[in-house]
């Protein structure tokens, strides 16, 4: 008998405990193993603790905030991060998506929509993007001074190695697969954050903010009215 596979753990931080105790039923009544958090301190003491699959951070917090909490989790892991925003205000959006988000949600939302946030992000983090085969027998493409592993899933600019996460290696995977070619906002919102309806354009545009400031900002060129392409 094959053994089942252990439930993602969510570490879900919200200091309204009203949200807190029925998203929290709702998260496993899906399936998910979900630890909680009231403040940022408690956030990161539980973050250390269990290691989770994800992290479902509210933005207005207690003491250490949202925006605090990413940033320090950043500072050592690439786990997915969806920060929630209660006004949906763009301040807010755009300050997570700076900090190290991946994903947002506002308050108040709809918990298919949630979880569809969720099992998104988690899949990008665990999947092994698809790509075509690599050539001469190397799974390694050289774009100038940056080259992307296939196999190792690691980009090195000059030699050095490139920290990235899931989203940004998956964006960054994107543009590997489609070389000059110019990709809208929409198409990489369908193909790397996996929505079939219409996205947020800010996820894209910050995430590529974060992108070429790792990878140098020359390296993906701004089609205006278009949309976004690698320099082969």
């Amino acid at each position: 008998m094959v053994p089942e596979e252990p439930a993602a753990r969510i570490l879900m931080v919200e200091d309204d405990a009203v949200i807190r105790e029925a998203t929290q039923l709702t998260l496993e009544r899906h399936g998910y193993d979900v630890t909680t958090a009231e403040d940022g301190l408690e956030a990161i003491e539980r973050f250390e603790k269990i290691h989770p699959d994800v992290v479902m951070l509210d933005i207005m917090l207690p003491g250490l905030d949202g925006i605090s909490v990413c940033r320090r989790i950043r500072e050592t892991s690439t786990v997915p991060i969806v920060m929630v925003s209660a006004r949906g205000d763009a301040l807010d959006v755009v300050l997570g998506l700076e900090a190290g988000a991946d994903d947002y949600v506002t308050k108040p939302f709809d918990t298919q929509v949630l979880v569809a946030r969720l099992r998104a992000v988690m899949r990008r983090a665990v999947s092994d993007p698809e790509r075509p085969a690599p050539s001469a027998g190397s799974g390694v493409e050289s774009f100038g001074d940056l080259e992307l592993d296939r196999e190792a899933l690691e980009v090195r600019r000059s030699g050095q190695t490139v920290q990235l996460t899931p989203t940004e290696l998956k964006l960054l995977i994107e543009f590997a697969n489609n070389p000059g070619v110019v990709l809208s906002r929409s198409t990489l919102l369908q193909r790397v954050w996996d929505y079939e309806w219409g996205g947020d354009g800010r996820l894209v545009d910050v995430h590529l903010q974060r992108l070429r400031t790792k990878i140098g900002a020359d390296r993906i060129e701004t089609v205006r009215g278009f949309g976004y392409k690698l320099r082969a």
